[in-house]
């Protein structure tokens, strides 16, 4: 089969033949339809990620179909559709997975990190980070899904606010754009900041109540005077444009951190203390948590907007992707 790989941290995408991997007892083979490229891959591509073996294939946003099956599988057939993101797999005997919060397992796998992701025409992964795909979804649109996706759905439908609260998304990229869709369609008053004025128009069609442009706003002013943010929802990785926002929260108003950067945010405790305001974060979600967001997804109509890439171009695809060129998902196809 075709692969691209990362030989060594820093090193290039090789464009590799590699045997088509054998599914293990409780593993399923995946022949890959889509594989959407995340900033998170530069984690592989730089070796910044601890642990890592090499050569690595990355790649944690897959669709697929199911080739075949190990054994003691049982939920899962051959032909079905499937795919698989960042949480790949848990021990099922750590504490964390003994009270069911197996995002956290002490053990947790990552999908193109702990081994061979999607960036490859097979590969295969434990069956219970599988998830199964609706049929409304296309496979290019379902891959970024299973990680932008479930990143913005899941944090926002457990944030604990009612519909009609205010949700502020920070930032209209490759998270942003899907965190304004979500925010609209679960019945948020949504609000969309941005640095730069070219991104109003495209706010305002995803479902955008309020446009503020950083450069033109005193944005926390403006997050006042509707009342307070019950959420920011922080999904540009810009630590600076983050903690500039703390302050537009409402009493009791949660900053969620979804965009991983390294950079400290910068609070005080009695920025915290004055409205009872709080700094979270959230990781993802299990493989069950991917099938509730790609059907509500598939219901609200709820898509990416992507640019595909055949295989052999990955290199020109992450490229696209890690200089922020894309708009707004890249996907690699394999058909």
């Amino acid at each position: 089969m075709k692969a691209v790989q990362v030989k060594s941290p820093g090193g290039p995408f090789e464009v590799v033949e590699k045997p088509v991997p054998t599914p293990a007892d409780n593993e399923v083979l995946i022949k890959v339809q889509a594989c959407g490229i995340c900033h998170s891959d530069a984690m592989v591509k730089d070796g910044t990620f601890p642990g890592i073996d090499y050569p690595r294939v990355p790649g944690h946003e897959v669709v697929g179909i199911v080739e075949k099956v190990g054994a003691n599988v049982m939920q899962w057939e051959v032909n079905q559709r499937v795919g698989v993101g960042w949480h790949g797999g848990h021990c099922f005997e750590c504490e964390q997975c003994r009270r069911g919060d197996f995002v956290l397992c002490e053990k947790g796998k990552v999908c193109g990190i702990s081994y061979d992701g999607g960036y490859a025409e097979y590969m295969v992964a434990p069956e219970e980070a599988i998830a199964s795909i609706p049929d409304d979804l296309s496979s290019a649109e379902a891959a970024p899904l299973l990680c932008a996706g479930i990143t913005v759905f899941n944090s926002l439908r457990n944030s604990g606010v009612r519909p009609g609260g205010i949700v502020a998304v920070q930032g209209i990229g490759g998270l942003g754009h899907l965190a304004v869709q979500y925010a609209k369609k679960m019945g948020f008053y949504t609000v969309a900041i941005s640095g730069t004025n070219s991104k109003h128009d495209l706010a305002m069609e995803l479902g955008a109540d309020v446009f503020l442009n950083e450069q033109d706003h005193n944005v926390v002013e403006e997050l006042q005077k509707l009342g307070g943010a019950d959420i920011i929802m922080a999904t540009a990785p810009n630590s600076d444009a983050i903690s500039s926002l703390i302050d537009g929260l409402a009493i009791n108003g949660k900053l969620m951190a979804l965009a991983a950067t390294v950079d400290p945010v910068k609070v005080t405790p009695l920025q915290l203390i004055m409205g009872r305001k709080s700094i979270t974060g959230w990781p993802s979600g299990t493989a069950k948590d991917s099938e509730d967001t790609l059907k509500f997804s598939a219901r609200s109509k709820t898509v990416p907007m992507i640019e595909t890439y055949p295989l052999e171009k990955a290199e020109e695809a992450y490229e696209q992707m890690i200089t922020n060129k894309a708009r707004f998902r890249v996907v690699l196809t394999m058909e």
